[in-house]
């Protein structure tokens, strides 16, 4: 079921079940499955899949691939270069063990390393396009495979260009290697997160030690429900499920006052707090939960987490269904109140919202 080999620890079977432990192996696995005309479903750490209760019918890649590997750089940084199925968290306790700085915000980010450029993922006001150098692919269009530099992935706010040319979650480009371009520097990159500054006792724009930053972020992704633990319901979900909406900045004249808002570099657009929106909406924590008015809509089996309005959770038993269900609800609650569609962050497979 492929449910073992997911966060939310919802989804059925797959038609096969492939596991690739070398590169030759996974870009094998994928060409196969092209050549027989079969669907593909890549997976890493499960961290960003809700999968459908039917399951999946076609060839389900496990991404088991290992490597880290240091390239000293002429200009005294560091090429940190992973294998795609590396532990993304794995990849930057590594990175800091070896006395590199970059990574350190996005400390705790469930999922495997391939699948960080595929979105951009980002947290604590870091992103990996920041020190992503380069990711080799395999592209399924010409069997070749590829190296596409900071600039050929077009990264945005949560997207990339391998986002863009996948097909119901499955890309064109498939990851088999990443490197990030490091400082041999104890000290962090720039802290662009208020939060993490005020944690830090630090001032927003300045440096801390890269190893303190991380133990915070570690501290303030725990106390969220946003580090895997298998003891803790709270944790079995995608993280957050709804990004944050970027939308014209006119919207701001019919909001509160106090609605959170942060500047992008698209002219004339604003980015607005996806937590903040649900709360006010009537979604607040628990939402689902037994004695809440959400109770109904999965009978308790799936909530939003009680430590973060913008985690879905399986409280145990929930189907792929269950988790929908409430995203269904949270959404069109902040649709009807504030006019604002939110969209999933997660890969929906075989569902829709």
């Amino acid at each position: 079921m492929l449910k073992n080999l997911t966060t939310t620890r919802v989804g059925g079977p797959a038609h096969q079940l492939v596991t690739a432990t070398s590169e030759a192996e996974l870009a094998q696995a994928v060409a196969a499955a092209d050549s027989a005309g079969q669907k593909v479903l890549l997976i890493g750490g499960g961290s960003n899949l809700v999968i459908s209760d039917e399951g999946f019918p076609g060839v389900a890649i496990q991404i088991a691939t290992r490597g880290l590997h240091l390239d000293e750089q002429p200009s005294g940084k560091v090429l940190l270069r992973a294998a795609a199925g590396e532990s993304w968290d794995a990849t930057v306790e590594y990175s800091l063990v070896q006395g590199l700085s970059g990574l350190e915000a996005l400390s705790g980010i469930p999922g495997c390393t391939g699948a960080t450029p595929v979105q951009n993922v980002g947290a604590y006001g870091a992103d990996v396009s920041q020190a992503l150098a380069w990711a080799r692919v395999y592209d399924r269009q010409t069997s070749q495979v590829l190296k596409l530099d900071n600039s050929q992935l077009e990264f945005a706010y949560r997207d990339s260009v391998i986002k863009r040319t996948s097909n119901d979650g499955s890309p064109r480009y498939v990851v088999l290697e990443v490197a990030f371009l490091l400082e041999r520097e104890s000290l962090s990159a720039p802290i662009r997160y208020a939060e993490l500054a005020r944690r830090l006792d630090v001032e927003a724009g300045d440096r801390a030690d890269a190893l303190l930053v991380r133990q915070t972020v570690l501290e303030l992704r725990r106390s969220k429900g946003m580090v895997f633990d298998p003891k803790d319901p709270d944790s079995h979900s995608t993280g957050s499920f709804f990004t944050n909406p970027i939308v014209d900045a006119g919207v701001l004249e019919r909001l509160p006052e106090n609605a959170p808002n942060y500047p992008v570099p698209q002219e004339g657009m604003v980015k607005l707090s996806a937590a903040w929106l649900i709360d006010q909406a009537g979604f607040g924590k628990g939402y689902g939960l037994e004695g809440t008015g959400g109770f109904s809509v999965a009978d308790g089996r799936a909530s939003l987490s009680t430590k973060h309005t913008l985690a879905i959770t399986n409280r145990g038993g929930a189907k792929a269904a269950d988790i929908v269900a409430i995203a269904r609800a949270v959404r069109a609650g902040v649709q009807e109140r504030f006019g604002i569609m939110l969209v999933n962050e997660p890969l929906l497979i075989g569902l829709e919202l």
